[in-house]
């Protein structure tokens, strides 16, 4: 038994599970938001630490989302500034005239098979 356990009331195996599942929520999230796919240290002081930072950029790309009145998604607003990461322009002059291509919809010289 997890020490953890040891010394609190015993909980129904239901409850465990569903706490156990909002951990595995809240991973995936953190995987699929803040683009984390490892962890670079097994430490525990190293995990907060990526965490942290991690959701410091989010939060920051949030709030540059929310001030430009953006459309675009955070993902795009990220590749936009690691792009631009040197250039020394405003942030909002970066986003002005910005159109997305939809690449899908452009005619490709790739070779097509017609069935």
């Amino acid at each position: 038994m997890p020490s953890w356990i040891i010394g609190s009331p015993p909980k129904p195996p239901p409850l465990l599970y569903k706490a156990r599942w909002q951990i595995e929520l809240f991973f995936k999230w953190l995987k699929q938001h803040l683009r984390i796919k490892v962890f670079f240290g097994r430490e525990p002081n190293a995990v907060k630490t990526q965490l942290w930072c991690a959701i410091a950029i989010y939060t920051l790309l949030l709030i540059i989302r929310k001030k430009l009145a953006l459309e675009v998604s955070i993902h795009t607003i990220l590749t936009v500034l690691s792009v631009n990461v040197f250039e020394q322009v405003a942030i909002h002059e970066l986003f002005t005239n910005f159109e997305l291509t939809d690449h899908n919809a452009a005619i490709s010289n790739q070779l097509t098979f017609n069935y």
